[in-house]
């Protein structure tokens, strides 16, 4: 089991920034990756950015150049690091863990999310 809690969130201002994190414990040692998604209201929850146990990263083309995602081994601690924020980043934030079980299956795990909200 792996047990994910998020934190960061909250009112900005558009062109602002803000870091949210993402501490797991648990199972860690089971995580092949980890990221974030997000959800608007009446969206689809979507891919921001995620960050594979080697160090790759894949983002979405509408966070590129603006996210960056990292991570704190020693804390089990995944940041996202969110610049030039625009009234379409608000969302609730989750961050997502890829996990693989003892019977070696794959198993997602959810944070229970952050709210972001940018203001205009």
């Amino acid at each position: 089991q792996v047990q994910l809690v998020e934190s960061g969130g909250g009112l900005v201002q558009a062109g602002g920034s803000v870091r949210l994190s993402c501490a797991a414990s648990g199972s860690t040692f089971s995580i092949n990756a980890i990221g974030w998604y997000r959800q608007a209201p009446g969206k689809e929850r979507e891919l921001v950015v995620v960050i594979s146990s080697g160090g790759s990263t894949n983002y979405a083309d509408s966070v590129k150049g603006r996210f960056t995602i990292s991570r704190d081994n020693a804390k089990n601690t995944v940041y996202l690091q969110m610049n030039s924020l625009t009234p379409e980043d608000t969302a609730v934030y989750y961050c997502k863990a890829i996990a693989t079980t003892k019977a070696a299956l794959l198993i997602d795990y959810w944070g229970q999310g952050t709210q972001v909200t940018v203001s205009s």
